[in-house]
């Protein structure tokens, strides 16, 4: 089995006391994860998947003691002996971080669980489970990943490498790095679609994760009463990728309130089904969705909802690559002067199918005005070489 980047930080935090959370969207490999993280561990091991109502049935039980003793017994671990308590779909059973706590408390045990949703482990885990996680947040494959996937990078080279992306390459380097990086912008980053030869099984494993997505991870969301407004808003948000939101105008054009439309929002971000980047500045009014601009974070997701340009493709690969260097931000002042990205307040980036020098000097006195160090453009054809990065090597 191919790992992913994170694999090794989380590998680092084996032996610390702490539950280790891995959170992320629905079949980004959060389950295999585990299972390598599984093998990597020195000792005995059990599992469970809180999927089945079955496995829940052990950690029902008031008595936290006997529920260690039936770990022990499953495990076959000795007396004091520590092990290892793998949990997947934990966000089943809320009442699990309770039993986790007094286990990692009385018995040192360690739990490696996952959950399908940021927007439901913030409420999962309380202020006392505070100091005993980590939690990772596992990502669609970055392209590194995907090339790794297809067995044309190495394990060495899965970490993101910003000085990497701005250095000089061979015709040859850049020929090897693009091979696949069409394919990637057009069916996404979810492991099995990578490793899926065949475009047609592509594209129904695609329909097949978005229609899970509304079959499990909505059933959680008690609050929603009709899944067809969040169909909608979808829908909606699809022309809108890559554009900054109009939460009033969303709102009125699905027939419902702001606020609701807020809550959707919210739900779509938590579950790692859409990314919303903030504007850059030092306003108080981050928080909101409004004047914040929406991407897929998928775009094999992307192109299942609506067919898009190359260039608004093109703009959400480089937001799904980007995310992974830092913080990210946009710059616009009344549609007459923009930035695609800022990242982490000190480079500023810009997003074109060509790289023309008439660009490059716009985007260089803005990042200037702004006080922005570092400015480059992300292009896939460029007529000039300084400043400018492909892509392929994000």
């Amino acid at each position: 089995m191919f790992k992913r980047a994170i694999f090794h930080s989380i590998e680092a935090q084996l032996q610390h006391k702490n539950a280790l959370v891995i959170t992320g969207m629905r079949q980004v490999g959060k389950t295999t994860l585990m299972k390598q993280l599984a093998s990597a561990w020195n000792g005995k091991h059990v599992w469970f998947d809180f999927d089945n109502p079955l496995d829940q049935l052990l950690f029902e039980n008031s008595d936290f003691r006997i529920i260690y003793r039936d770990l022990q017994h499953m495990a076959g671990a000795e007396e004091g002996e520590r092990y290892l308590v793998c949990i997947d779909e934990i966000q089943n059973f809320p009442e699990i971080t309770k039993v986790i706590k007094y286990l990692i408390d009385h018995y040192g045990l360690k739990f490696i669980v996952t959950g399908s949703s940021n927007y439901y482990l913030r409420n999962l885990f309380p202020e006392s489970l505070s100091g005993r996680k980590f939690l990772f947040v596992l990502h669609p494959l970055s392209y590194r990943e995907y090339l790794h996937f297809n067995s044309l990078l190495p394990d060495a080279d899965l970490q993101p490498n910003f000085e990497e992306a701005t250095s000089a390459h061979s015709p040859y380097a850049i020929r090897k790095r693009r091979e696949l990086y069409e394919q990637y912008m057009e069916f996404g980053g979810f492991p099995e679609v990578a490793l899926t030869k065949d475009f047609d099984t592509k594209r129904m494993i695609l329909r097949n994760i978005f229609a899970s997505f509304f079959e499990k991870d909505i059933k959680v969301f008690s609050e929603l009463k009709d899944i067809k407004e969040l169909r909608d808003l979808i829908i909606l948000l699809g022309p809108r990728n890559g554009n900054i939101l109009d939460v009033t105008r969303l709102a009125s054009e699905l027939g419902i309130n702001r606020v609701k439309t807020y809550n959707y929002l919210e739900f779509l971000e938590g579950t790692f089904f859409l990314r919303l980047i903030p504007k850059h500045t030092q306003s108080a009014d981050r928080s909101v969705a409004g004047g914040k601009k929406v991407y897929f974070t998928d775009t094999g997701m992307l192109n299942l909802i609506i067919k898009t340009t190359a260039g608004q493709l093109l703009e959400t690969t480089v937001a799904n690559q980007l995310h992974h260097y830092g913080k990210l931000s946009y710059y616009n002042k009344r549609n007459t002067a923009e930035i695609d990205f800022i990242l982490n307040e000190e480079i500023a980036l810009e997003v074109k199918n060509k790289a023309i020098e008439p660009d490059l000097r716009k985007l260089e006195k803005l990042a200037e005005k702004l006080s922005i160090p570092k400015f480059y453009i992300i292009s896939n054809t460029p007529d000039t070489q300084k400043h400018v990065i492909h892509p392929w090597f994000l």
